[in-house]
C-alpha cells in the first residue's frame, strides 16, 4: 500500500489591505518614529499610490490610534483572563509577565510604537490610551498587593515593584530576534524566573 504523501505545510493567512497598511506602518513609525513618517512612504512601503490609501484608512493619525488600542486592549483582555485564574498571586503575575514577552517576540513593532509614539496620539485617543494604561496597571499593583497580603511576596512597596517588573522587559521589542540561540518559551521562563524569584518570599522569612 502506498503511503499518503506529507501533509503541506499550512498557508499564512492573507493580510486584508487595512492590515497590511497596519503592519507596515507600525515597521516605518519603529523606525522613522510617527513624526518622521510620511504617508507617501508609507504607500510606497504596502505597493501602491499614495491616494489609494485613502480607501482603507483615514489618516495617519487613525493608524497610530489603531496599532496603540490594539496594544491596550492585549494586555487589558490578557489581565482579565488572569484575574479570574485558580491561582497564586505569584502565578497570575508569572502570567501576565509572560504575555508581556510574548507580544513582543510576536509584535514587537506595534508595541513599540504604543511604548514610544503614543504621545503623539489626538487628545481624544489620547485620554482612552492613558485610561487603558492605568487600568491595566491598577490591576497588576492589585496582584502583587494581594501576593503581599497572603504572604506570597516580600512585603516591599507596590508601586516600585510594578514598574520595576514593567521596565525590566521593556528591553526585550529591541533585543529579541528570531535567529537568537533561544526560544520565545525559554526567554519568558528565564525573565520571568529572575524577575520574581528576588520577590518571591522565602519560607521562614
Amino acid at each position: 500500500m502506498t503511503a499518503a504523501p506529507p501533509a503541506a505545510p499550512p498557508t499564512p493567512m492573507k493580510r486584508t489591505k487595512r492590515e497590511l497598511i497596519l503592519h507596515e506602518a507600525a515597521g516605518l513609525f519603529r523606525e522613522r518614529g510617527f513624526g518622521g513618517t510620511s504617508m507617501r512612504e508609507l504607500a510606497g512601503r504596502v505597493g501602491v499610490e499614495a491616494a489609494s490609501m485613502y480607501n482603507h484608512i483615514r489618516s495617519k493619525d487613525e493608524l497610530l490610534e489603531t496599532l496603540c488600542m490594539q496594544v491596550a486592549d492585549a494586555y487589558l483582555a490578557r489581565l482579565r483572563e488572569v484575574e479570574q485564574h485558580d491561582g497564586p498571586a505569584l502565578e497570575k503575575i508569572r502570567l501576565l509577565l509572560r504575555h508581556h514577552i510574548h507580544l513582543m517576540v510576536a509584535d514587537a513593532a506595534a508595541v513599540s510604537v504604543a511604548n514610544n509614539e503614543w504621545k503623539h496620539l489626538p487628545p481624544d485617543a489620547l485620554a482612552r490610551f492613558k485610561e487603558a494604561r492605568r487600568t491595566y496597571e491598577r490591576g497588576f499593583a492589585a496582584l502583587i498587593e494581594v501576593g503581599i497580603a497572603g504572604g506570597e511576596l516580600r512585603p516591599v512597596n507596590v508601586s516600585v515593584a510594578l514598574f520595576t517588573l514593567l521596565s525590566a522587559v521593556r528591553w526585550v521589542e529591541l533585543w529579541y530576534r528570531p535567529e537568537r540561540p533561544i526560544t520565545p518559551a525559554e526567554l519568558e521562563d528565564t525573565i520571568s524566573t529572575l524577575l520574581l524569584n528576588g520577590l518571591q518570599q522565602t519560607t521562614g522569612a
